[in-house]
């Protein structure tokens, strides 16, 4: 069993206290996610967004307020599983760095990182991060999108992404692209709204409103040649390696999101029908799934090569969430989640768990993957 340190303990805590917060902002978000105004200067946003932005380039009031950005895999996943048992649609509304910044971080040079992060102050804008398409889905090597020489030292943008959180109303972001016909070819560039070109929608879900997913369409959108992040890295380091390597953590955070969602309706059925049937077994599981994605996140923080227990963490999650909230909506009794609104949104919400950053079919592949390869020996 994984034993958190005082660090860690005190993370857990600051972070529960986040998620209270955005628990008491998630039904009103839920129900118009443009309205975002009165949302803005929440306290728990500007917790966030520090906490995800490097200390350089973190807005003066805020320098030395939260730890560094980038720090463990496990001190993440802590922190993000107690914001979700707040609310995770409410936590991705949130105008952060987010997994853009993360990109940023990995390939940026630090003018491109510079602009990005003092683009974000305020907390009024949204960045966004543009990979999955229409007709490809998670197959990243297929992309079709593009960037073409303009003559001028530039590049312009072709093509089409789709479920992209924030993507409708995002101010800066990163767009995956095409140089050539290559693996190696393809490429992340930092864009900037508004731009020629560029146009975007929201697309309706069911689930997690508040993260705008969004598809979005380039049609020569320029792109200046400083733009592309990692041209101060090694050609194979570039693209698609800074992306992989940050999807092994990714997926463990979508599986903590998965388990504080879980926690939280099962919790939410213990306090409202005392007594109600498979409650202890619903709290037990969610309890088992945090242990395991802590312990891929120990893991990780290993060797972020090996996404084995990654996949295995993420699939298992998004799994006994789905379930547990088929559990909670019959616990709750006929007209249980008319009564009782929070609950019914978390049931739409964690449907949407499933499709963030693989399938459980992708994962599958991984673990079978990970598995002939050795990495079973976690």
């Amino acid at each position: 069993m994984i034993e958190l340190d005082q660090h860690l303990r005190a993370v857990r805590d600051s972070a529960r206290e986040e998620g209270a917060e955005l628990r008491a902002r998630a039904l009103s978000i839920d129900a118009d996610p443009d309205a975002m105004e009165e949302h803005f200067d929440s306290p728990a946003f500007a917790t966030m967004r520090r906490a995800e932005t490097p200390v350089g380039y973190r807005e003066p009031s805020a320098a030395g307020a939260a730890p560094e950005a980038g720090g463990s895999c496990l001190q993440t996943v802590v922190a993000f599983i107690e914001i979700s048992r707040g609310d995770a649609a409410t936590a991705l509304a949130c105008p952060g760095p987010g997994l853009a910044g993360v990109m940023v971080r990995l390939l940026g040079d630090p003018a491109q990182q510079e602009r990005f992060y003092t683009r974000l102050h305020g907390g009024r804008t949204w960045p966004f991060f543009a990979m999955t398409e229409p007709a490809h889905g998670s197959d990243a090597a297929a992309m079709e999108t593009r960037f073409e020489p303009d003559g001028a030292g530039g590049w312009l943008l072709f093509g089409a992404k789709r479920f992209v959180g924030n993507g409708a109303r995002g101010g800066v972001g990163v767009v995956f692209g095409r140089t050539g016909p290559s693996a190696l070819s393809i490429r992340a560039a930092l864009v900037e709204l508004p731009s020629p070109g560029w146009s975007a929608r929201r697309l309706e879900t069911i689930g997690l409103r508040g993260a705008c997913l969004s598809e979005l369409a380039f049609d020569g959108v320029p792109v200046a040649g400083d733009m592309l992040l990692g041209g101060h890295l090694p050609t194979t380091q570039r693209g698609l390696w800074g992306a992989l390597k940050t999807f092994n953590q990714v997926r463990l955070h979508v599986a903590a999101a998965a388990v504080g969602t879980a926690l939280a309706m099962a919790e939410y059925v213990a306090e409202h029908r005392k007594g109600a049937p498979g409650t202890q077994l619903a709290l037990a599981r969610a309890e088992a799934a945090r242990e395991l994605v802590y312990r891929a996140a120990v893991r990780m923080d290993r060797d972020p090569r090996r996404g084995y227990l990654s996949s295995a963490a993420k699939l298992g999650a998004t799994g006994m969430a789905v379930e547990t909230a088929r559990w909670a909506s019959g616990a709750m009794g006929p007209a249980g989640l008319l009564e009782h609104p929070l609950l019914e949104k978390w049931t739409r919400d964690v449907g949407a768990f499933e499709f963030m950053d693989g399938t459980g079919n992708i994962q599958r592949l991984h673990v079978e993957r990970g598995y002939r390869q050795g990495d079973a020996d976690a």
